[in-house]
């Protein structure tokens, strides 16, 4: 049983509440998705992401293709048996390694760039360790160096196995250093890939179409307009949208304008709390980031005062806890100067403590988000 209820629309944005039923439960939107790559989020175990306000995760299909495999996984009883979490999962479609292992590797960017790229990715050129073909991608293993083909029907293939509630068509994630010409036979190859994912879809599993085009408007509308046409679940909205916060909102928005208003829209990959009310109010109703547990690990600290990094030795003597208006257990039973001993120390302890704290915080947000959303203040 899969279903999107749209509970109120705002009247200052696009922004809405809503609620999306899935078989392991609800999902309240617009709701933050914590990343579980390996179907772990690193450092907690699953009922502590529970604890720590957790609706729904996302795992990775090529991770958990590499290891254990989705055999293993589907012999475990599925995903969720597996990894013992009890609420939604879901599992995306391997689309971001086609750019984090292709193109992202070669240039050493990520999606998301501080200034405007000088577009170096032109048509015809192709990555350095991987192939991109018209039936899918070859890849090489990082763990042994197999070589491996993922396309839209392996990947289908694979996150049935898995069994995740919600999953997503394969595509390919264009680097933000694509020229137009470029980007145009990519949003293309991504379509017609849409296509065969739909095909190939045997099971009651949410199905969500992938939403391409770069920070190229006109590429990003007409994605918007063949994948929205297609019979989805959901629309995912994926790549890069520019490199400031007002072309974040703006390109989501004209997205979110052309997309079935009755479907659920998840935005890839973007997810710092400073970014939430841009995608609530463009119309985004779930988005997954790993900054949480990946700055937590860095001892980067989120506070409902900013950030700041424990590691800092001026924390040893420091007895507050890591926010005062933090309603976390970590808050409730530890100093700075505790947390700041064990990071300094690199005990596993200190990650497990700042993780957990980080995701609590995440996750308020975005309650805090659906309050502002209620009151008509987004």
């Amino acid at each position: 049983m899969f279903e999107f209820k749209i509970l109120k629309r705002s009247k200052k944005s696009r922004a809405r509440l809503g609620v999306i039923t899935t078989p392991h439960g609800e999902i309240e939107t617009p709701s933050f998705v914590p990343v579980a790559t390996r179907g772990t989020v690193r450092t907690l175990e699953s009922f502590e992401v529970e604890d720590a306000g957790a609706q729904v995760l996302i795992c990775n299909t090529y991770h958990l293709h590499l290891a254990p495999g989705e055999k293993i996984v589907k012999r475990a009883g599925g995903l969720h048996k597996f990894m013992q979490w009890k609420r939604p999962l879901m599992t995306d479609s391997g689309g971001f390694q086609v750019f984090s292992l292709g193109f992202g590797r070669d240039h050493g960017v990520g999606k998301i760039l501080k200034e405007e790229p000088e577009k170096k990715i032109k048509e015809g050129t192709q990555p350095t360790n991987i192939k991109i073909t018209e039936d899918g991608v070859h890849f090489r293993s990082h763990i042994d160096g197999t070589e491996l083909f993922l396309g839209p029907k392996e990947s289908i293939g694979i996150q049935e196995a898995i069994g995740a509630d919600i999953i997503f068509a394969f595509d390919e994630c264009p680097s933000p250093l694509s020229d137009e010409k470029y980007m145009r036979i990519s949003v293309e190859r991504t379509h017609r890939w849409a296509e065969m994912c739909l095909k190939a879809h045997k099971t009651k599993q949410a199905l969500y179409g992938i939403v391409q085009g770069g920070s190229f408007a006109a590429l990003r509308n007409e994605s918007a307009r063949v994948i929205g046409s297609m019979p989805f679940q959901g629309f995912g909205i994926g790549g890069e949208f520019g490199y400031d916060k007002r072309s974040l909102k703006k390109m989501l928005s004209d997205v979110h304008a052309i997309l079935p208003e009755d479907k659920p829209r998840h935005v890839l990959g973007v997810g710092h709390p400073e970014d939430f009310p841009y995608i609530a109010s463009a119309g985004g109703d779930t988005f997954d980031c790993i900054a949480p547990t990946h700055y937590a690990r860095r001892g980067v600290i989120f506070t409902s005062k900013g950030r700041f990094d424990i590691r800092n030795r001026r924390y040893l003597t420091d007895q507050k806890p890591l926010d005062p208006k933090c309603l976390c257990d970590i808050c409730a039973t530890y100093s700075r100067a505790y947390i700041c001993h064990l990071m300094r120390a690199h005990e596993m302890t200190g990650m497990k403590l700042t993780s957990y704290h980080n995701l609590h915080f995440f996750n308020a947000e975005a309650a805090r988000l659906r309050t502002r959303i209620k009151n008509d203040e987004i």
